[in-house]
């Protein structure tokens, strides 16, 4: 089975992966349908007296239909270390007069010189 996805490839001067240039794919529809994402921000949880900031994009999704979206960031490098943010969001919540957000929780990853974990939560942005 062959589904028809629209994009375009940015070529990207970056060194910083093993010192090579690096392509990425923006996917702009799949399927007939237009794709989107969220940009999303925070604060973890203050657990061994320090927390975090992140930042991050959320995965495409199609737009028009019920759906979620995958999400994945690094926090702040705080007190000699950082931790990974993964999941999948909520379903879409409609906001008046257009568009709609996500909403999302979870757990860093552990890591530090006194092994921890960070909570956090918050919502996505409107869709992009």
């Amino acid at each position: 089975m062959q589904i028809p996805i629209t994009g375009f490839i940015y070529e990207s001067d970056d060194k910083s992966l093993n010192g090579e240039h690096s392509h990425v794919l923006y996917v702009t529809s799949f399927d007939g349908r237009r794709v989107h994402i969220h940009g999303f921000s925070g604060f973890t949880s203050f657990d061994v007296d320090h927390r975090h900031d992140y930042l991050g994009r959320t995965e495409p999704a199609q737009s028009g239909v019920p759906h979620v979206h995958r999400y994945f960031t690094m926090t702040s490098f705080n007190h000699g270390h950082e931790h990974r943010i993964e999941g999948i969001t909520g379903p879409a919540i409609e906001i008046p007069f257009g568009g709609h957000y996500h909403e999302f929780k979870g757990t860093t990853t552990i890591n530090g010189s006194t092994p921890h974990k960070h909570k956090y939560s918050g919502q996505t942005g409107n869709e992009v």
